[in-house]
């Protein structure tokens, strides 16, 4: 079974859907024979290092306290486990530096792990996913060494492959996040309930 994951870092129901895929597969007994391999997808390349306001961005464009769309994306979040606060995180940062190391984490086997690692330095800690140091911390933490981090968080033709990869995924017709494709076969958008992960992953795996 492979699973294709099309997401932005900086997106909650991408989290969310993440983890509801991950639960669909742990009821199946299947979460460590998939092969989920995560693809870039960014929402707002051009967003400044320094990060933008979101929630200014959101009371300015809709003229009212952003917190009731909040309420749902959080109370979708608990109930697949994780205990989401979107005030913790007011600020939205590019991503490209954060896939680049996703893209690497592929073949070292420890991709979905640093996935799921920067959803939660984000989203649950807060923290600033466009910073040098922090990307490098999460990094070492799923093997990478503080040399190859450093060299691919700063040599620029990382930044256009991965700038690449994810306007693929834009010319394959993606136009929102989450994404996934199962064995090549059956797409599902969006952050739905486990049961339609259960059912896409059983149907790819019949055929």
């Amino acid at each position: 079974m492979k699973i294709d994951v099309f997401s932005d870092i900086v997106c909650p129901w991408c989290f969310i859907g993440t983890e509801r895929l991950a639960r669909a597969l742990d009821s199946l007994g299947m979460a460590s024979t998939a092969r989920v391999e995560h693809h870039a997808f960014m929402l707002r390349s051009d967003t400044p290092r320094t990060g933008n306001n979101l929630h200014e961005e959101l009371r300015a464009k809709y003229g009212v306290d952003p917190q009731a769309m909040f309420e749902r994306v959080e109370s979708a979040a608990r109930e697949s486990g994780i205990s989401l606060e979107l005030s913790r995180q007011p600020l939205t940062y590019p991503t490209q530096w954060a896939h680049t190391l996703l893209r690497h984490a592929g073949p070292k086997g420890t991709q979905k792990a640093l996935a799921r690692a920067l959803f939660g330095a984000y989203f649950l800690e807060g923290r600033n996913i466009a910073d040098p140091v922090e990307l490098r911390r999460l990094a070492i933490a799923h093997g990478f060494s503080d040399e190859e981090a450093t060299r691919l968080l700063e040599d620029p033709r990382e930044y256009e492959l991965t700038q690449r990869e994810s306007d693929e995924a834009h010319q394959r017709g993606i136009r929102g996040v989450p994404f996934f494709v199962f064995n090549e076969r059956f797409a599902v958008s969006g952050a739905q309930p486990e049961s339609v992960f259960r059912e896409a992953i059983q149907r790819a795996v019949t055929g």
